[in-house]
């Protein structure tokens, strides 16, 4: 589980989004080696606050899929 803080207008639109490099990022921040080309968005970068599915190829036979949380930044 990772959790991502965005800037985010009321209806929990983010200003700009969440893409694999941020998430590559963040789970380096976190202590797992991920380069941005190993994350998988399958919708496209995120865009709203929420519950998101995000897959990790790891490798030629290793999926991953990755429950990414972004919450709004205070």
């Amino acid at each position: 589980r990772l959790t991502i803080t965005a800037k985010s207008g009321t209806e929990g639109k983010l200003f700009g989004s969440i893409g694999t490099a941020d998430i590559a990022e963040a789970c380096t921040r976190e202590g797992f080696k991920v380069e941005r080309s190993e994350v998988r968005l399958p919708s496209g970068p995120l865009r709203m606050v929420g519950e998101h599915l995000v897959h990790l190829h790891l490798h030629a036979d290793v999926d991953v899929q990755l429950p990414v949380t972004i919450v709004a930044e205070e």
